[in-house]
């Protein structure tokens, strides 16, 4: 299916997962500090031009560092801010960041694959409709999480063959946010 049969105007919401997505994903590690953090190529320009076509803007990412106890809640805010600082001077914006801090090991509720991020953005805001929503991620969590609520998902990947793998969790693939933005803009 083609992303323009969608008919998205913009009342559809995005939400983005953050690793992987919009920075450089530390395998075997966490984004612990700014200086780890490290924007993909062109993904706040591609934020830009998705600012452009979509009412709301959400990031939604599990950051079980925090409860491993090797990062604070304050560390991933300065993370978050700078974060937000440079998309919004490259003339794009996010309008909430979600994000949860339980390990993996304890299932929570706020945890992809499971949607309490996403009932908390629609409670925070809501004109949101999960049916006019996209997921965009590179996990089979965050698919998961999406088809979960009724979200539409793109999975950000370079491998052809898992969208045939799991095809009623993707709805689409991209190799890149930015490629996800010009389909969107075009």
């Amino acid at each position: 299916m083609s992303l323009k049969n969608w008919h998205i105007d913009p009342t559809w919401t995005l939400f983005l997962d953050r690793d992987g997505v919009i920075n450089r994903r530390l395998e075997g590690d966490y984004v612990k500090r700014w200086d780890d953090f490290e924007f993909l190529p062109g993904v706040k320009e591609a934020i830009a031009l998705l600012s452009k076509h979509f009412r709301y803007i959400f990031i939604v990412s599990n950051q079980q560092g925090i409860g491993k106890g090797i990062m604070t809640h304050d560390d991933l805010g300065i993370i978050h801010e700078k974060m937000v600082q440079e998309i919004t001077e490259a003339g794009g914006r996010v309008d909430h960041i979600y994000y949860s801090p339980y390990l993996e090991s304890e299932d929570h509720f706020m945890r992809k694959p499971n949607v309490g991020m996403a009932l908390r953005a629609r409670k925070n805001h809501p004109g949101l409709i999960f049916k006019k929503s996209f997921m965009v991620g590179d996990s089979l969590t965050d698919m998961i999480f999406g088809k979960r609520v009724g979200m539409k998902t793109v999975m950000i990947e370079d491998n052809p063959n898992l969208p045939r793998k799991y095809p009623k969790l993707m709805d689409f693939s991209c190799n890149s946010l930015v490629a996800f933005a010009a389909i969107i803009h075009n």
